[in-house]
């Protein structure tokens, strides 16, 4: 992979620094004031005028920057420009909005770039903390602009993981209730956020020491991935192959944790699912 230049880099950082402050000054503004909540299609995948309008104001920001030649995948307006494009951003508005609907402090605006499928670049933003995460392949990464690294836990017994639960998950067995429930035994805990941008973030910056998680989309991940990397921790597929980032499930961690954690992923056998005729 052919990387953009140190140059490049810092200035699209900026920019896209630039537009998830603006993205975050929408959802501030309506926290706590929402007037429509949508479902997509799917029980508890939520859109509501926080999102669109938080999108809309990244794009605007991003828009007045960025090359013509840049692709952009949003998860509320879709594809903008050419999919294909060695340098492709994909923005998530409002990361985590079943949490933002019901005022559990726990979401983000998430915005990250790819070179040739690669995440190198990714700001994510939490605007109820108000925790700016940034990074970006050879430049660090930084919490609120202070350098930051994934923590130095080398013991599963130690640690303290994360992970979420796909909106399938009432439809598959391969929806992570088994390997919530191990690896809880394993740890000193395993916490559910509701907020894959910030679970990554949390990684980054040793809040947390390893995340997994299926079902998960590109807008999803792409900044935290740049993220976790770029403060010295290991993406990978959940077997520790290198990820495919259209895959949707990832393993992230401190490195130190990485094969423990990879090992057991692969051990673990799927609970059966209860009927929902019964419930």
């Amino acid at each position: 992979m052919s990387l953009p230049s140190e140059s490049d880099l810092q200035r699209w950082l900026d920019s896209a620094t630039e537009a998830a402050l603006a993205a975050g000054a929408v959802l501030q503004h309506h926290w706590g004031n929402l007037t429509t909540i949508d479902e997509k299609g799917r029980p508890g995948d939520l859109v509501t005028e926080a999102d669109r309008g938080a999108e809309a104001a990244a794009m605007a920001v991003l828009g007045r920057h960025l090359p013509t030649e840049h692709g952009i995948l949003a998860e509320e307006s879709g594809a903008q420009g050419n999919l294909n494009a060695a340098l492709l951003w994909a923005i998530d508005p409002l990361d985590g909005t079943t949490n933002y609907t019901h005022q559990y402090p726990c979401c983000a605006v998430s915005i990250g770039l790819l070179a040739e499928g690669e995440p190198v670049l990714g700001v994510i933003y939490d605007p109820i903390h108000r925790d700016l995460f940034r990074a970006a392949a050879g430049l660090g990464a930084t919490l609120n602009r202070r350098p930051i690294r994934v923590s130095a836990t080398d013991q599963l017994a130690q640690s303290l993981l994360v992970t979420g639960f796909a909106y399938d998950r009432r439809e598959t067995p391969d929806n992570n209730y088994a390997e919530f429930c191990h690896f809880t035994h394993l740890t000193q805990g395993v916490r559910r956020g509701g907020a894959a941008a910030i679970d990554l973030a949390y990684v980054a910056c040793g809040r947390l020491d390893g995340y997994w998680e299926r079902g998960l989309a590109l807008w999803d991940i792409a900044a935290g991935i740049a993220l976790v990397r770029e403060a010295g921790g290991q993406v990978t597929a959940y077997d520790g192959s290198p990820l495919d980032v259209m895959a949707g499930r990832l393993l992230a961690t401190n490195g130190h944790l990485h094969g423990a954690i990879s090992h057991t992923l692969g051990q673990i056998k799927p609970l059966a699912l209860p009927s929902l005729a019964s419930v």
